[in-house]
């Protein structure tokens, strides 16, 4: 039995067989072809061309009427390579000119152009390579007439395993038959890993070479909730995840009907349970899974699939679509929180090389070197906060001087729009989150500028404890149970409460059951979690008192080791909820 470690990127338990995929090698034929050929090769060419317009085109038509129009740009991002002017001429220009046949001056062009991405230095160009090789081989197959073994025809269920899975792949997946994935590459970023997690389908990624390790047919376990593949199981594993697996499935029907109506504590303390989307098709499955409201909207997720800079009205038209689901409830709407990985084309000249680190010019950052940007968006979302009940807040703030500069431009629309005689709603609550250790450190002061918080526990960790959370090498030194983590959340939560203004955690951290009565006996009443997690976490608000949750917070500061108060947590849990322990 061997166990890998990897990125979970969509949570969840499967069990079977491996059905895995080599690389794909496409024989090309001689790289030269006659004269009198050439005029015949060009019309091949765009024959395949055209084929394989058509085949994204049925893409992303299929991911519009699952997934949403969001989901779907990622296939126009790559309809965009197909009819690329540029591409499609040098191409035409090898067979022409040089006499090389379509599937040689293809991959030719096509590889060269990828490889010019991956070497730009920036992650989220880098993984854009990705769609570059997918067009490849997709144009090759319709040139060849060769064929990887389609996901989307598989008639019995199977675990996939590959060195990476394309956005088209993933798309195509059929839950029904894919119990899970998991990829040697791949980041938490990938359009892939974000479909996957559209999907509901468990999968990992970025688990490093392990292709070589399993053969098809072979037993494995995916665990997607903890990032770990685990090749051959013994017959003690398989039945301990098979347990599992099923109290997993049989909780999951019974807290789907759980979901709806009001978390209180058992001595009667209401307790708010918000939803974190990235696409406005999600507010759906927040309200199917009993969200209070909308308590983190990703917004910089516009941006996927597409490098141009989103309009006013493409703001405004998102948030138009959540609050059309939420018309009465709270959505907090997140600006837009780029940078690192996530660079939108037209902010590719602030960065000179082409790269941009985790401590570089991201988030509110890029927002106050962009102006321009950041005004579209707050126009956008003023003038949204006319038809519902919306809050905004700036990602990742260090500094009072920043949250200030930030305000400052803020009061700038509010004047403009006045001026214009726009309709709009100047009144809405500014917060700001809270992700950096100077943001905590400094709370006292913060909360006498900001109308609420909200504790970004994902960043303020990895910052906290130096520990990349996307990075497989350091995820044993990224602890949320860190008596240095939950001493700043709990210092943002004190200072929120002697400023009486609200306070959510919407990171990772509110998702896990073990952490929420933690998180409510430090005076938490505000919780923003993934769609799915909703259910778990009322029922489980549902079964625990306010009391009980203090005084289990006050044994939890005596602890001075991350795994001791981790193994605290988990007995607690077990004593307040054992159903809600996955084995």
């Amino acid at each position: 039995m061997q166990i890998k470690t990897g990125i979970a990127v969509s949570p969840g338990v499967a069990i079977g067989r491996a059905f895995v995929l080599g690389a794909e090698d496409f024989r090309i034929p001689d790289g030269s072809v006659s004269v009198d050929a050439v005029e015949s090769e060009v019309t091949r060419f765009k024959t395949a061309l055209r084929n394989v317009d058509e085949e994204i085109k049925a893409n992303e038509a299929l991911t519009t009427q699952h997934l949403g129009k969001e989901y779907a740009a990622i296939f126009k991002a790559h309809r965009q390579f197909v009819n690329d002017p540029k591409l499609i001429e040098q191409i035409e220009t090898l067979i022409r000119e040089q006499h090389q046949s379509p599937e040689f001056a293809a991959s030719q062009v096509l590889r060269k152009f990828a490889k010019e991405l991956q070497h730009l230095g920036d992650k989220y160009l880098a993984e854009r390579a990705a769609d570059i090789f997918d067009l490849e081989r997709s144009l090759l197959r319709h040139l060849l007439g060769e064929k990887r073994e389609e996901l989307s025809h598989l008639t019995v269920p199977v675990i996939v395993l590959a060195h990476n899975l394309t956005p088209s792949e993933t798309a195509g997946l059929n839950p029904k038959y894919v119990q899970a994935f998991a990829t040697e590459v791949g980041g938490s970023t990938s359009h892939t890993a974000i479909l996957a997690g559209a999907l509901e389908i468990p999968a990992i990624v970025g688990v490093g070479e392990f292709l070589t390790d399993i053969s098809g047919g072979e037993m494995i376990i995916i665990d997607g909730n903890n990032g770990r593949l685990i090749i051959g199981p013994d017959q003690a594993t398989q039945e301990q995840y098979q347990v599992a697996q099923e109290r997993f499935r049989s909780k999951h029907q019974a807290l789907q009907k759980l979901g709806s109506g009001q978390a209180i504590t058992t001595d009667g303390t209401e307790i708010t349970v918000c939803g974190n989307i990235e696409f406005p098709e999600e507010a759906t499955s927040c309200t199917k899974h009993g969200a209070d409201g909308i308590g983190l909207y990703r917004t910089e997720f516009l941006y996927l699939g597409s490098m141009r800079e989103r309009t006013e009205d493409d703001h405004y038209q998102a948030y138009l679509k959540v609050l059309k689901t939420f018309p009465e409830a709270t959505v907090t709407i997140r600006t837009l929180d780029v940078g690192a990985d996530k660079i939108p084309g037209g902010m590719m000249h602030l960065y000179k090389d082409g790269s941009n680190p985790e401590l570089g010019l991201r988030s509110i950052r890029v927002s106050l070197a962009c102006t321009d940007l950041f005004k579209t968006q707050l126009r956008a979302i003023l003038r949204a906060a006319v038809h519902g009940n919306i809050r905004v807040m700036f990602p990742l703030v260090s500094s009072i001087a920043e949250f200030r500069q930030a305000k400052m431009v803020y009061r700038d629309v509010c004047e403009d729009l006045e001026d214009q005689k726009i309709e709009h709603n100047p009144d809405i609550q500014v917060g700001m989150m809270v992700e950096v250790p100077s943001a905590a450190i400094m709370a006292e002061e913060f909360a006498r500028e900001v109308d609420f918080f909200s504790i970004g526990t994902n960043d303020l960790i990895q910052y906290t404890l130096a520990a990349d959370r996307s990075d497989p090498l350091v995820s044993k030194y990224y602890n949320a149970s860190d008596p240095s983590v939950l001493y700043l959340v709990r210092r943002v939560l004190f200072a929120a409460r002697d400023a009486d203004i609200p306070v959510s955690v919407c990171g990772q951290m509110s998702s896990e059951p073990m952490f929420v009565p933690l998180l409510l006996g430090m005076g938490l009443r505000e919780l923003s979690v993934t769609p799915q997690a909703i259910p778990v976490i009322k029922e489980l608000i549902r079964s625990v008192s306010i009391r009980d949750c203090e005084e289990l917070a006050t044994k939890a500061y005596d602890l001075d080791l991350a795994r001791d108060i981790e193994n605290f947590l988990r007995g607690e849990l077990i004593r307040f909820s054992p159903e809600l322990i996955n084995e």
